[in-house]
């Protein structure tokens, strides 16, 4: 009789069917830590559907296909009509429309709104990441958009709107419409205030005309975009709506659209302005700080996209060394094994633990807290400096988890990956961050005091955290070439935040983990180097998803 050539053993079974939410121990904490308990059932009951779905098979396949099926560019029509339309697969809509539907760009006027939101766009984008940037953008727009009471008043209903409504059409027939931003040009990129498109003013009030260029224009098929431009008083702000009042379409010609790395799903353009209808949103020549609130908002979902990556690359590697067995039995039996899952799991834990402590940061500086508003001055660009810089070794050595596997496309690790290195680009480089940071440290010490007091509220409860801070305290009285080692200072910033949140909050093994290998020092160069002994077993443990039996 021969031999069967076919049997499949020792394969994992899928990561499927489970909820993305109730599954992350540190993500539920947080959420519960942070609400008012009085929104606690509402949230969990959102939460868990959220999760459910993000972890559905269904869902599963439209992140895929979103992926395996990029958006197209239609310039014209057939008869030569200019158009400037892009197709998405029918799983992009799918995706964007169950986003819009759970409220993930609703958070600015509902009690805990920045917590709940950012705790479904963690949960959501591990289903699919690159329509997480319409979701960002419109969620954005909001506060600055309030630079022009009028503005808001008619745009923001519709932003905060749960109907996804897909097509260009003017507005007030839409019962809810998405943002997207341009700012960076060919020759100027984070240096904005190079930008050469021209704004000249037309007859009605606060009504202008746009030419010009934008490099890079986030979802191009929104039906409308914060843009900067040059006014006669200086760089400015102005709202350019796809769709005007009178059905015509505005002036938005796409020029291409951009090949890159990862992020398939999800259209970047280039676009030219020519007579372009557009209105100032902010006054003349304070384009920027008009702006800032909406570049500060999809700061903080980079990090929340980045721990979203993170933590679905950490799931998904602990999960395959659960029931992947070589020599001998279980892969996440291994000492060695245990060592890299741990740490990976580490990393992916004070990543949800700061974006949700700087969400709840949000909620309350909404509330009139200024000291909450201080610190997200100066710990939103040190999170997204940090967390996003470590979302791409993170990512990759969870591929290395699954072997050959994960670097198969099947696997999901790919995309993972690729998807990696986009947030600590997106919304300013790390560089950027870092003198954003110093600029912050110059000029507004309510930031650093207020930075200083979270951090201190841990104090005395780790002899290792308080050795960190007393480190960064030296740092900062240190200005000498303090440009050069700026990303040193922010680094270390970032750890000892981290390490505060972890202190305070996270079990002991791994509040204990953290200190000794990110703030002692007694670490290799690679995940996977933690220290012996250290309870690795039960840190994988709490990163561990258990699929419904």
């Amino acid at each position: 009789m021969a031999a069967s050539t076919h049997t499949v053993t020792n394969q994992p079974p899928p990561l499927v069917g489970y909820d993305v939410y109730g599954s992350d121990r540190a993500l539920t904490e947080a959420v519960e830590r942070h609400l008012d308990p009085a929104l606690l059932d509402e949230a969990r009951t959102e939460l868990t559907e959220l999760g459910r779905s993000a972890g559905s098979a269904q869902a599963q396949e439209w992140g895929a296909q979103a992926n395996e099926n990029p958006p197209t560019l239609r310039t014209h029509d057939r008869y030569g009509h200019r158009i400037d339309e892009v197709d998405f697969h029918p799983a992009w809509h799918r995706l964007l429309g169950h986003a819009v539907s759970a409220g993930l760009t609703g958070a600015w006027n509902r009690p805990g709104g920045h917590v709940r939101r950012a705790a479904g766009f963690l949960v959501w984008t591990q289903a699919e990441a690159g329509h997480g940037c319409p979701l960002s953008m419109t969620h954005a727009a909001v506060p600055a958009l309030r630079a022009e009471p009028a503005l808001a008043a008619q745009w923001e209903p519709l932003l905060t709107s749960r109907v996804y409504e897909e097509g260009l059409r003017p507005a007030a027939l839409k019962a809810g419409a998405l943002f997207g931003m341009g700012m960076t040009e060919k020759q100027g990129g984070s240096d904005v205030r190079a930008n050469t498109t021209l704004a000249r003013a037309l007859s009605g009030a606060g009504e202008y005309a746009l030419t010009g260029h934008k490099w890079f224009c986030s979802a191009p098929m929104s039906d409308g975009f914060l843009v900067l431009a040059q006014a006669p008083d200086g760089l400015t702000c102005f709202l350019v709506p796809r769709v005007l009042a009178d059905g015509e379409r505005n002036v938005f010609a796409i020029q291409r659209l951009k090949d890159k790395l990862g992020n398939k799903s999800n259209a970047s353009s280039e676009v030219e302005f020519d007579g372009t209808w557009a209105r100032r949103v902010g006054e003349e020549g304070r384009g920027v700080r008009t702006i800032i609130e909406m570049v500060a908002a999809t700061r903080l979902d980079c990090v929340l996209g980045s721990a979203a990556v993170m933590r679905q690359a950490v799931a998904q590697a602990v999960h395959h060394a659960t029931y992947r067995e070589a020599f001998g039995g279980p892969l996440v039996d291994k000492p060695l094994m245990r060592n890299v899952l741990a740490d990976l799991a580490l990393e992916s834990e004070a990543a949800t633990t700061l974006g949700l402590r700087l969400a709840a940061a949000y909620d309350a500086a909404a509330a009139g807290d200024e000291r909450e508003r201080a610190l997200l001055r100066l710990a939103v660009p040190v999170a997204k400096y940090w967390v996003t810089k470590r979302c791409t070794p993170l990512a990759a050595e969870a591929l290395e988890c699954l072997g050959g596997n994960g670097y198969v496309e099947e696997s999901g690790m790919p995309r993972l990956l690729r998807e990696a290195p986009l947030n600590s680009l997106w919304e300013g480089s790390g560089n950027v961050q870092a003198l954003d940071v110093l600029r912050a440290l110059n000029r507004e010490p309510q930031a650093l005091n207020a930075f200083l007091t979270e951090v201190g509220r841990a104090r005395g409860a780790d002899h290792r955290l308080d050795a960190a801070v007393k480190d960064l305290l030296h740092e900062l009285a240190d200005l000498e070439g303090i440009e050069t080692r700026a990303r040193r200072l922010v680094e270390r910033m970032a750890l000892v935040l981290q390490g505060s949140l972890l202190v305070r909050y996270a079990p002991l093994e791994v509040a204990d983990a953290f200190c000794g290998s990110r703030l002692a020092g007694d670490w290799g160069r690679a995940f996977g180097t933690l220290a012996h002994p250290l309870p690795t077993g039960a840190i994988v443990e709490r990163a561990r998803v258990e699929l419904p039996s």
